[in-house]
């Protein structure tokens, strides 16, 4: 199943430097391998925010509520998940 999850990262003011970037460095290697596998299929940062838009191929919401509760920055987050499908006038064949 295909997700588009909108995150957006609340760091509270105060919060050890040394570690959130440890967090953001765990993030980012969390977030990479899951692409490298085919989870996280697309990123993008959405510009003068510190929020991206993604997509997510998983089983089902199940496996997205626990890759997304295993992301370290999740407790700083507030998320939004939307359930995609394949749109019918689309010319490709590997959107689903």
């Amino acid at each position: 199943m295909l997700f588009q999850v909108e995150m957006d990262v609340n760091v509270p003011i105060g919060f050890d430097q040394d570690e959130f970037n440890r967090l953001k460095t765990a993030e980012k290697k969390l977030s990479q391998d899951l692409q490298e596998k085919g989870v996280w299929r697309h990123i993008w940062r959405v510009v003068g925010q510190y929020a991206n838009v993604s997509i997510f191929d998983v089983e089902d919401n199940a496996e997205l509520h626990d890759v997304l509760m295993g992301l370290p920055l999740y407790p700083f987050m507030d998320v939004r998940v939307t359930a995609l499908c394949r749109h019918p006038s689309s010319i490709r064949d590997n959107d689903r």
